[in-house]
């Protein structure tokens, strides 16, 4: 995926490079042709740095500003500066793409949604919900072993090409070294308590056994997702 990524986004600077190079030596201005260039390159980007950023962010917001000008379809040496901006922003995107920048973005925008499932198990086991912060928190653990699996080049699906669960997430990630037997154990631990948790086993632990889970998860994903 990140290599098909990759490719479109190069594909995207290449094209509009040649329409400004074009556009910046025609008098007459660049045929219809050049034109349907320009509108697929503008729709492939679009889609593109919504996919990468969402729709909110500021690198949309700025192509978004830069594709609404009135004149958007002329392409002359005196009317090519809106599809210079365009590509501007291509190569913005290619720059973060390629220098890592981009994937660093995702783990602090990952890091902060589980901050924020972290403070809600927090408050559901103030509020004496110990049941509903270990369903939680055993949620968190999963989808982190995940996270840490993806970026250490260990296999998240099995044969059948469904998600591993944590215990063979668990196995697979200490075999490689990600972390030791320690941690594999108590992983294990904690997997059996959101497991109770998930079946109505209520009695089978307490509230004080879901706060070290909660500071146990805080801790791994403090130490594993960066």
């Amino acid at each position: 995926m990140d290599k098909l990524i990759t490719q479109e986004i190069e594909e995207l600077v290449s094209t509009g490079e040649k329409l400004v190079a074009d556009a910046s030596i025609s008098d007459s201005g660049l045929g219809h042709k050049r034109v349907q260039e320009l509108a697929s390159i503008t729709a492939r980007g679009g889609q593109l740095i919504a996919r990468l950023y969402g729709s909110d962010s500021h690198c949309f917001q700025t192509f978004k500003a830069a594709t609404k000008v009135e004149y958007f379809n002329s392409m002359h040496s005196n009317c090519y500066d809106h599809v210079a901006s365009v590509v501007g922003i291509f190569k913005a995107v290619e720059h973060d793409i390629k220098s890592g920048m981009l994937a660093n973005f995702r783990s602090l925008i990952q890091a902060e949604v589980f901050a924020d499932f972290l403070d809600m198990a927090e408050h559901l086991l103030r509020e004496t919900y110990k049941d509903a912060a270990a369903v939680l928190l055993g949620a968190v653990l999963e989808d982190s072993l995940r996270k840490v699996a993806d970026a250490n080049g260990v296999s998240i699906l099995n044969s059948k090409g469904k998600p591993l669960t944590i215990d063979p997430l668990n196995t697979a990630l200490a075999k490689k070294g990600v972390y030791n037997a320690l941690v594999q154990k108590q992983i294990t631990s904690w997997a059996n308590l959101r497991n109770d948790a998930a079946h109505g086993h209520f009695d089978k632990y307490d509230s004080a056994q879901v706060q070290q889970m909660l500071l146990f998860v805080q801790n791994f994903c403090a130490n594993h997702l960066k």
